[in-house]
């Protein structure tokens, strides 16, 4: 059995809804969204959707990080608390914005950073916290948000993984101050490439807005390039596709909800295998299905991979504390910067010790991440049940011997 593919069309709900709509734009001759309506459009059916007070749609996920980061606006040396089990692109933006990443450990079981591993990172050069909702689970949100307000620090979001997921009864995205979201092939809904991203409020609007487009403030009596800022505007092709994915979003999540808690309830008693934890008080929306393996990982993952079952042991090759960028500090030139100069005067070397992560460490060492999409169905939960079970059998033989 081939499995559905969320890198082609067997594993993507796309097809006359996303041509009606791009027919529309290519009718108009407008594919800028600067004088469109389609990415306007969207972003307002966004924000609705999530009772956000603003929203803005990028060309990435990694363009919303960024955005969301440049709104915060660190000075040069400024630190940054995010999660060490995440995508590069999600890293990138704090270095590029001046600041520093400094990473938080995670909760080996749910792969989550937790208000207790983020309070020992605060420091007086604190500016932000970043949390990322990995795999479509929520962080425990209540007890981050009582660090954060008695710090005064801003929390940004990452909820690229977990559309529609919540916590305590709120949509990630809208629980701290600013919510960001990617539009790659691969998550809950696409535009190939594109993200999105909203504010609670409108402390932080302005200058997201502004960012997304040169800092060029349109419509402004004596417009000018405020600051510095890039151009990260989504074009009216992919507003189009945007507007067709938000209609069928909710389907699309029911459909993994379904498919991963048939999933749960039929791995729960296979020895070996854990299945995927759900913070208390939250929804899991599942990007992927991240399995927690007792015994060789490797093994595991080959035993799967005989049968065509694709699946990542790790989910990423390295934790962000190991990656050379980070590691050796090769940032702008052979500068350093941020991590050295006299902004940093007084202050101890930035150094990443993987000894000071071992949550992260336990977590990816046990981790394999399923691929699971809007096509599932019930006979595909029957062929990967069997053959994970096999999978498990086998490497309790392997160990038995």
């Amino acid at each position: 059995m081939r499995l559905p593919s969320d890198a082609d069309r067997t594993g993507r709900d796309l097809g006359s809804q996303e041509l009606e709509r791009l027919n529309e734009v290519i009718e108009s001759g407008t594919l800028n969204c600067t004088k469109g309506r389609a990415v306007k459009e969207f972003e307002n059916r966004f924000r609705e959707y999530h009772g956000a007070a603003c929203c803005r749609a990028t060309t990435s996920g990694t363009a919303a990080i960024h955005t969301a980061i440049a709104a915060i606006d660190p000075e040069p040396g400024d630190e940054i608390i995010t999660t060490p089990i995440t995508d590069y692109g999600a890293l990138t933006p704090i270095v590029y914005q001046t600041a520093i990443p400094v990473f938080a450990d995670v909760d080996p079981l749910t792969y989550n950073v937790t208000a207790e591993t983020i309070a020992p990172r605060i420091t007086e050069r604190t500016r932000a916290i970043i949390v990322t909702h990995l795999f479509g689970n929520p962080c425990r949100m209540g007890p981050i948000l009582e660090l954060a307000e008695k710090h005064g620090l801003p929390i940004i979001e990452d909820a690229a993984q977990a559309f529609g997921a919540t916590c305590d009864g709120k949509r990630v995205g809208t629980i701290g101050d600013i919510g960001c979201f990617s539009l790659q092939q691969g998550k809950h809904m696409t535009t190939g490439e594109g993200g999105v991203v909203i504010a609670r409020d409108e402390t932080h609007w302005r200058r997201m807005w502004l960012f997304v487009d040169k800092a060029w403030g349109y419509g402004d009596p004596a417009p000018d390039h405020y600051f510095l800022a890039l151009n990260y505007r989504m074009t009216e092709m992919q507003g189009a596709v945007a507007l067709a994915q938000l209609e069928k979003l909710d389907r699309a999540i029911a459909t993994r909800v379904r498919i991963a808690g048939m999933l749960t309830e039929r791995l729960r008693d296979v020895e070996g295998i854990h299945p995927p934890e759900t913070t208390p008080g939250c929804t899991h929306t599942y990007w992927k299905y991240a399995l927690r393996i007792d015994g060789d990982l490797d093994a595991f993952s080959a035993s799967l991979k005989e049968v065509g079952i694709f699946n990542v042991p790790r989910y990423i090759q390295k934790p962000a504390f190991m990656l050379q960028t980070f590691r050796e500090q090769n940032t702008f030139g052979k500068s350093g910067f941020p991590f050295v100069g006299p902004h940093r005067a007084g202050l101890p070397p930035v150094v990443y010790d993987p000894e000071d992560y071992p949550g992260s460490r336990e977590a990816l060492a046990h981790v394999l991440v399923l691929p699971i999409n809007e096509r599932y169905t019930e006979e595909h939960v029957d062929f990967l049940v069997g053959h994970i079970t096999d999978a498990a059998r086998k490497l309790r033989n392997k160990v038995q011997l």
